[in-house]
């Protein structure tokens, strides 16, 4: 029991301390969260104590009150937390994969399948939904990025469904805040043992990074990478 305790109080302090920087990088991007937050905290309670009074029981109603209060705070600081980090992440390279690394569980994310010199690339993510292809970049020219890994795809796990998604504010496009979102409400086709199948046999393609043609050893004095990066397949 005393090192469950000691180990409890080990973890509150870091907990405090990581919603004080949440909160922290929340505040620059929403200078009123702090007012927000206030309000929101006031009138739960508030409400409660005047039906409490009313109803002769300002006791209870206030304790209720008080506890829906901070339950309501949570729950408003969370969304404003996300869509701060969002906001912030908006346009920055690698903000889908980075969405689709906390996707959540039954998901399986490769990031930078495949990638041009401009660096406009295309993320992968298996699930139960099947093959999800998310691209970011320029949608003019990830276009071509994306039917090409479709095709590759399709050639590979003919029998699993590919769903392809382009990342940003434009028309037929998905905003980044709303991607995990989208993901998951795609209709669930295969089961649990299909993904780990699927999986398998993606896994022994690789990712951009594992299949370029880099030579073994060390590299020889004066030779340089060439720039603009790995061409996409």
């Amino acid at each position: 029991m005393a090192r469950k305790d000691t180990a409890a109080d080990a973890a509150n302090p870091g907990r405090l301390k990581q919603i004080a920087l949440t909160y922290k990088m929340t505040r620059k991007a929403d200078k009123k969260i702090g007012l927000v937050l206030a309000a929101v905290g006031i009138v739960t309670f508030g409400v409660f104590l005047a039906i409490g009074f009313l109803i002769g029981h300002p006791i209870y109603l206030g304790i209720l009150g008080f506890l829906l209060a901070f339950l309501a705070t949570a729950i408003v600081f969370g969304r404003r937390a996300e869509r701060a980090a969002f906001g912030q992440m908006e346009g920055q390279p690698g903000a889908a994969a980075a969405v689709l690394d906390n996707i959540g569980r039954g998901w399986t994310t490769t990031p930078a399948v495949a990638m041009n010199r401009s660096q406009d690339v295309v993320h992968r993510a298996v699930g139960k939904a099947g093959i999800v292809l998310v691209a970011e970049g320029n949608p003019n020219r990830v276009k071509s990025l994306l039917a090409a890994e479709k095709k590759k795809m399709n050639r590979i796990v003919a029998d699993v469904p590919v769903h392809d998604l382009i990342v940003g504010t434009g028309e037929g496009q998905v905003e980044l805040k709303k991607l995990r979102t989208t993901m998951l409400k795609l209709p669930r086709v295969l089961t649990g043992p299909q993904v780990t199948t699927t999986n398998d046999r993606l896994r022994a393609l690789g990712d951009l990074m594992s299949n370029m043609p880099l030579p073994k050893g060390p590299m020889p004095k004066g030779m340089r990478l060439p720039k603009g990066g790995p061409k996409a397949r």
